[in-house]
């Protein structure tokens, strides 16, 4: 369900979020998504990034991936990714 949160980036624009209910387990803010991204980033209209630190797994093609260090969204790493990928201690600089 739509939340009221909203923030702002000033290369992809204004990003609205989601909030799951599953029975009686609430996670707010679950995931980011743009409704009207800038140009440059039109190809993620539509699409919902979500933060592995507010689910308790999620699954690509059922590999069960990990998740990504630190906060940001999305980031989840499946056996066909090669990083290094930004988010863990001293990766905010690149």
């Amino acid at each position: 369900m739509p939340s009221d949160h909203h923030t702002f980036c000033k290369f992809k624009g204004t990003a609205s979020y989601s909030t799951l209910k599953v029975g009686e387990r609430i996670s707010e803010n679950i995931g980011c998504y743009y409704y009207n991204p800038t140009s440059w980033f039109s190809d993620i209209k539509d699409h919902v990034a979500f933060y592995q630190s507010r689910v308790d797994a999620c699954f690509v093609d059922g590999e069960r991936v990990q998740a990504q260090e630190g906060v940001f969204c999305g980031g989840w790493i499946t056996s066909g990714v090669v990083g290094p990928c930004k988010g863990g201690p001293g990766t905010w600089g690149w």
